[in-house]
């Protein structure tokens, strides 16, 4: 091997060590420094479209609106938190609804009304790694699970079912994977969004959920975010059929606190 070789071997090997050096250096820098928390209560305006379907019946088409779902909502929590700790991070978001509706019927025979309560609950925990982490910028690669719950309850008043109720929902779990990313681009405005994909089977047949948008950080411990999120879900069981996507804008406000760096 030439000298010319060797030396250029020898280059490029202290290169790379630097490099690795000086990444290493700076992820046990920012593990030093401790955990950062970030708690953001969001509002999103979804819609909600696709086939839904009780009691073995056969599936239903939906189509509410955002303002139908806001004229029945009885009681909404929407928020996120995350822990990080240099690349490494913990994640949950939890997307909780009840609504109530009154229903009349045509005849009035087996009920001259209807009462319906319908619960959602979607809650998901992530355990993440930032493949890229600087300065302002992050991409973390991501995995964990997602609880969906959903109950739909009616009780009759009237006609033949005056008194009776009933019941249908179902419980399950995905597992899930995906990306999330953060990025400043200057003057207090950042981009943020993730991907994730589901089921596979396990639990839903499928699921993704999709969400971007931007922010303006007014100090370092509080900003604004606006965007836009999509949810699909494709579970079936037992004569219960939830093949809904919801999507529409979000807007949330985070709060970033450090308890090594209260002030």
């Amino acid at each position: 091997m030439s000298k010319f070789r060797l030396a250029a071997l020898a280059t490029a090997g202290a290169l790379v060590f630097g490099t690795a050096n000086t990444f290493a250096a700076d992820i046990a820098k920012q593990q030093e420094e401790g955990w950062t928390f970030t708690v953001a209560p969001y509002l999103w305006a979804s819609g909600i479209k696709g086939e839904s379907g009780l009691f073995g019946f056969p599936p239903q088409d939906v189509d509410v609106s955002f303002s139908d779902v806001l004229h029945h909502l009885k009681f909404g929590f929407m928020g996120l938190t995350e822990a990080r700790n240099g690349p490494f991070t913990i994640s949950t978001d939890i997307v909780y609804a009840k609504l109530d509706a009154n229903i009349g019927t045509p005849k009035g025979i087996l009920a001259s009304n209807i009462d319906a309560t319908v619960s959602t609950f979607m809650g998901t925990a992530l355990g993440g790694y930032s493949v890229y982490y600087q300065d302002g910028a992050n991409f973390d690669l991501v995995a964990g699970a997602r609880l969906w719950s959903v109950d739909n309850s009616f009780d009759f008043h009237g006609g033949v079912l005056d008194g009776r109720s009933a019941s249908d929902g179902d419980t399950w779990v995905d597992p899930v994977i995906g990306a999330k990313f953060k990025a400043d681009v200057g003057n207090g405005i950042y981009l943020a969004g993730w991907g994730l994909v589901g089921g596979f089977g396990a639990g839903s047949k499928s699921m993704w959920d999709v969400m971007g948008g931007a922010g303006y950080q007014f100090n370092d411990k509080m900003s604004m975010f606006v965007g836009y999120r999509a949810v699909h879900d494709n579970y079936s069981h037992d004569g219960f059929v939830n093949k809904l996507t919801q999507q529409g804008p979000i807007l949330g406000f985070t709060y970033q606190f450090s308890p090594a760096h209260p002030g």
